[in-house]
């Protein structure tokens, strides 16, 4: 018999943020008792979870006393004391994903080189030190513009990542050991929703396409089905299942790839938690992506992955040239587009580029559904008063 639902059984999140906060729609759904932990005392999830505390999470002592005091831990963001999280485990706390899984992947440097390891077609790349190691390789010759330049530990949103295409680029990057990446031209930026429970049930949720803003980094629209071939839908799907194998990962792994000009697909990076990515499948998808991370760390059986409906989500992120108190302009405008869902994600503060909430359109025809996208994107502003 399982234990979790209406039971003293509490499930730990580390990270209080949006993914949190969406995750707890679920364990609401489900009546099970969370206990939450972020070092903003104002985090998204505060509202929603049975016990809040506020607290650092790269601190060992904060994350091995939270921990102690729930049955399952799992997280939200990658960034938090794995030392703590090996303790637990090792004193029969169930960490999802585990510290092993979170090691791989936390660290970029760890990260390709485990592909290059596990055989799992990636970019070309090279590991620097620091900023100086990078610069010498310049001019020896040993590296050559353009490049991608990705710090090891503690990006996030494009924050970490540039494109360096000339010397001047170098300037604003921080010295920090890092690696420098093939620049590949691709087709298309992909993604695959993989879930995986201690059982080794593996299911993937479909091939969805991306499109960036190109000043930001950031990702514009998440498109589902992705406007690709079969084959390519099929390749993206095997090569996700792949790497959840290599990693042993139990939970959501969001594997974001390109997809080559000659039709190649190679793994980019992947976060071991709910992803931005597969936000569009709390309105489009059978079974959520929220919803599939608790059935996984749970050892519950999977849920169906086929969507309902095509669907395209939309980041709503603070315009620039706003700071503070923040307002949804014209909200009540796109509420009257149909299929659309906005979701607020409860921060109370604006700041250019910063995540605000997404919106959701669910429609039979996939260029109905960007149309309505492109008017949704047009209306709705983030600002402050």
């Amino acid at each position: 018999m399982t234990h979790y639902f209406s039971s003293e059984f509490t499930l730990g999140i580390l990270g209080g943020g949006q993914l949190g906060k969406m995750l707890l729609y679920e364990t609401r759904k489900f009546d099970i008792k969370t206990s939450v932990i972020d070092p903003s005392k104002e985090a998204p999830c505060k509202i929603a979870c049975d016990h809040f505390e506020v607290g650092d999470l790269m601190d060992f002592d904060t994350v091995y006393n939270f921990g102690k005091k729930v049955d399952v831990l799992t997280f939200e963001i990658e960034h938090v004391n794995i030392k703590a999280l090996e303790k637990l485990e090792n004193e029969g706390i169930i960490v999802y994903p585990s510290s092993k899984t979170l090691k791989n992947i936390n660290d970029k440097i760890t990260q390709k080189q485990f592909y290059q390891t596990n055989q799992i077609p990636t970019s070309p790349f090279q590991v620097f030190n620091s900023k100086h190691n990078l610069i010498e390789a310049i001019s020896n010759q040993e590296l050559d513009f353009p490049f991608v330049w990705k710090q090891s530990k503690g990006g996030y949103d494009g924050m970490g990542v540039s494109i360096i295409r000339k010397k001047e680029d170098l300037n604003k990057l921080t010295d920090v050991p890092c690696i420098a990446e093939q620049l590949i031209p691709f087709k298309n930026e992909l993604a695959v929703i993989v879930t995986r429970n201690p059982k080794g049930e593996i299911k993937t949720y479909p091939v969805v396409e991306m499109e960036f803003h190109p000043e930001a980094n950031q990702v514009e629209y998440v498109i589902c089905p992705a406007r690709i071939d079969d084959k390519i839908a099929e390749k993206a799907r095997a090569i996700a299942v792949k790497v959840s194998e290599a990693f042993e990962h139990v939970g959501l792994l969001a594997v974001e790839l390109f997809q080559t000009e000659n039709d190649e697909i190679i793994v980019n990076e992947v976060a071991p938690r709910p992803h931005n990515s597969g936000h569009y499948s709390i309105e489009g998808s059978v079974t959520n992506q929220f919803e599939q991370h608790l059935r996984a760390i749970l050892n519950l059986p999977l849920g169906e992955t086929n969507s309902k409906l095509a669907a395209i989500m939309v980041n709503l992120v603070g315009e620039e040239g706003y700071t503070g108190n923040v307002q949804y302009k014209n909200i009540e405008k796109i509420l009257s587009l149909e299929g659309v869902t906005p979701h607020i994600y409860g921060k109370k503060q604006t700041r250019p580029f910063r995540k605000m909430g997404h919106v959701t359109i669910v429609n039979k025809d996939i260029d109905k559904a960007h149309k309505i996208a492109e008017m949704v994107k047009n209306t709705i502003k983030v600002i402050s008063n």
